[in-house]
């Protein structure tokens, strides 16, 4: 299989481009993401749904631009797919062909349904939920994937979309005429809603408006860290703005409210039919994916063999690191299945839920990766290694906490001015402390690096530690350990 993969997705608005790399089997990171607003459907839903030559040398030029990126990454491999603007083309063949002819590379143009089921891929992969709605907001056309129980049971395409919407009705201020249209497309397949209503709870929003407005929401609220990918809002909590950018009557209200430069000719047509879904649904939470159509095709590649899920426990992001940036991986799964050891011996102790022995083991595991940078600032760089780095499958609680618990390894338990720039996202400064502990003592059981066997037994308030083997460094240091409360380590 190809190490570096390229994937464009060709949209009635944008074209984009993700090349991967793959470090392992299924652990893979991005290289390059190219973008290019080419509008291949500019004009098309004006004219029977006929693209118009301008657009398509638009689209032609970014394709050949995308190429050349791609083979001076030496990509090895390259899957090219299309959606709403070229299967609702009757003269799709003509750009198509070209393409084909000249550029030596074959588009698949994509139904409905399966552009929702490579988002909705993407989304039960690389997000962390079980139940949910992935919404896709595109150009021509919005995608739906239900999943239940990290297995998608449902897909739909509908024939709404930025484009269509602001040729249709936008341009004509006929935004009542918009509503009753995008609502009309629902009713029209009440059946399916209807099944899976009780999974509009949360909505996985993939797409360009979707980003746009988790953005200006990050913005606006000031959450404590610049990530798309798996924050998470209330709906009600933001209605108004919304309503804001819907209303919005020139660029710098746009502005003012978190809109980049690259959304003003869309965000009020996106956000007008993304609220009015919200609204219809009574959607109680939006969880943003940065990963969509592009990464499902990817991940539909690489997991053709497993169903197109990942193994069991699994993650794509832990594995890339621990590839990319640790010499002796055996050193790090010791770490990993030392401190599940010592999170259950001291379970009588801390009474964590066990949702942190995940954290403990997953900090334990990549703790070792800054010294891939520089051995003297280990912990500091595990921290943005572990903040930027841990890409999928984690909440941005999760990230902050793993990202924590390996910086204050080691040293003093840290305090709650060192912690309260990341707000409400931790949990209380009792169990930060416990979980740091435990994550110092399973670093000072490995001060020798000699991946030695312990055996572990809680007394009140006492933890001895045994093994066969002396452990003169490891004894002295275990006198240094900041403890959270009246604990007591030995080594016998």
């Amino acid at each position: 299989m190809a190490k570096i993969t390229t994937v464009i997705d060709i949209g009635s608005n944008s074209m984009r481009m993700v090349v991967f790399k793959k470090t392992s089997r299924y652990a893979f990171h991005l290289i390059n993401e190219s973008k290019s607003k080419v509008k291949i459907s500019e004009g098309c839903y004006e004219n029977s749904g006929n693209l118009q030559e301008l657009p398509m040398q638009r689209a032609y030029d970014a394709l050949k631009s995308f190429l050349n990126i791609a083979k001076n990454l030496k990509s090895r491999k390259i899957l090219c797919v299309a959606t709403s603007a070229l299967r609702d083309a009757p003269n799709a063949k003509l750009f198509l062909s070209r393409v084909s002819k000249e550029l030596k590379l074959n588009i698949k143009v994509i139904n409905g349904q399966k552009e929702a089921y490579y988002g909705g891929v993407a989304a039960l992969n690389l997000l962390k939920c079980n139940d949910f709605v992935t919404m896709d907001i595109g150009g021509g056309s919005t995608e739906f994937a239900f999943v239940k129980e990290q297995n998608m049971v449902e897909t739909i395409s509908l024939n709404i979309g930025t484009v269509r919407i602001q040729e249709l009705f936008f341009n004509k201020n006929d935004f009542e005429g918009a509503k009753n249209f995008i609502i009309a497309q629902i009713e029209n397949n009440k059946e399916i809603f209807t099944n899976y209503y009780y999974l509009f709870k949360y909505i996985v929003g993939l797409g360009g408006t979707a980003r746009a407005l988790s953005r200006c929401v990050i913005q606006n609220t000031k959450h404590p860290i610049d990530t798309l990918h798996g924050f998470t809002y209330v709906v009600k909590e933001n209605m108004s703005l919304f309503e804001t950018i819907i209303n919005a009557q020139t660029k710098k209200e746009l502005k003012q409210a978190g809109v980049r430069k690259d959304r003003f000719d869309t965000i009020a047509t996106g956000t007008f039919i993304f609220k009015t879904i919200l609204e219809y649904f009574q959607v109680q939470n939006v969880i943003t994916s940065g990963v969509g159509v592009r990464e499902g095709v990817y991940l539909s590649d690489i997991l053709r063999t497993s169903n197109h899920k990942f193994p069991a426990n699994f993650n794509p992001s832990v594995r890339s690191l621990l590839d990319r940036f640790v010499d002796d991986q055996t050193q790090s799964a010791y770490l990993g299945n030392n401190a599940k050891k010592i999170f259950d011996i001291l379970q009588p102790l801390h009474n964590l839920e066990s949702k942190y022995s995940s954290i403990l083991v997953i900090a334990s595991k990549l703790q070792l990766i800054g010294q891939s940078l520089n051995f003297y600032k280990t912990q500091e760089n595990s921290f943005w290694f572990i903040l930027n780095g841990l890409n999928y499958g984690f909440s941005h609680e999760e990230k902050v906490l793993i990202s924590i618990v390996a910086k204050y390894s080691g040293k003093a338990l840290p305090k709650v001015d060192d912690i309260n720039q990341f707000g409400n996202l931790l949990p209380s400064i009792e169990t930060i402390h416990w979980l740091n502990f435990m994550m110092t003592l399973n670093l000072t059981l490995n001060t020798e690096y000699g991946k030695i066997k312990y055996d572990f037994i809680l007394e009140d308030n006492i933890l001895r530690v045994s093994s066969q083997d002396e452990n003169h460094l490891v004894k002295s240091d275990l006198f240094k350990i900041e403890v959270p409360q009246d604990i007591v380590v030995e080594l016998d």
